[in-house]
């Protein structure tokens, strides 16, 4: 059996160093107590964007804009970041981050609730590339008909925090009351993503869970 800690240690050993905005806003994104992703999320992310080479990404909570500036770093030139965050503090750091790392022209920052904000882009019927989920982890089953709904054929959505700390496989009881309905919720997310007709999808335990879902057409 892998030592998974020593493991992840010798991994992270390995990663090239963060481009020095990043790393800058990843230490006072820790030093503040505000939730980024995770150094092992941070090279998935990173592989993704430059092997799908998305034009169009939407991210769903935005925080200080951490990762929606490392994927900035390596989609391609000419692509797009909508990003969306509704706590007014983080809206203005990452407005601040943005403006500091001279991303404004690639990013775009939705302020507001993102059930309103996805809502109105499916109205608008937007299309996205790659889709990052990595918001309050209990809204994700609510938000996935909309999600659906803007990811394009053969777009792919990567989904955060799926695995709640290893709860995820603990039985509901053995979980605090007050955190049995995000438990249900994050199962329900991970068995409709697994079982959609329309989605074929991998959970991989990476970081605090991630799943990988690209859109395939129904009769494949």
């Amino acid at each position: 059996m892998i030592e998974q800690e020593r493991i992840g240690l010798y991994i992270h050993s390995l990663d090239s160093n963060l481009p020095e905005k990043l790393s800058i806003i990843e230490k006072e994104a820790l030093k503040d107590e505000v939730p980024i992703i995770k150094k092992s999320t941070q090279g998935l992310l990173r592989f993704l964007v430059r092997s799908k080479k998305p034009m169009r990404i939407l991210e769903v909570g935005c925080a200080v804009g951490f990762s929606a500036l490392l994927m900035c770093e390596y989609m391609p030139e000419n692509g797009h970041i909508t990003t969306i965050e509704k706590v007014p503090q983080r809206i203005a750091k990452a407005k601040e981050n943005f403006a500091i790392a001279n991303r404004n022209s690639q990013i775009t920052l939705l302020s507001g609730d993102a059930t309103d904000i996805l809502k109105d882009l499916v109205t608008q019927k937007k299309e996205y590339d790659m889709i990052f989920m990595d918001a309050a982890k209990g809204q994700y089953l609510n938000f996935f008909e909309d999600i659906y709904n803007l990811l394009c054929l053969d777009g792919l959505l990567v989904s955060d925090n799926v695995l709640q700390d290893g709860d995820i496989i603990e039985s509901r009881y053995a979980i605090e009351k007050r955190n049995r309905t995000i438990h249900r919720r994050m199962r329900d997310y991970l068995y409709l993503l697994t079982h959609h007709e329309e989605l074929d999808t991998i959970i991989l335990p990476i970081g605090d869970g991630v799943t990988l879902s690209t859109r395939i057409r129904k009769d494949i």
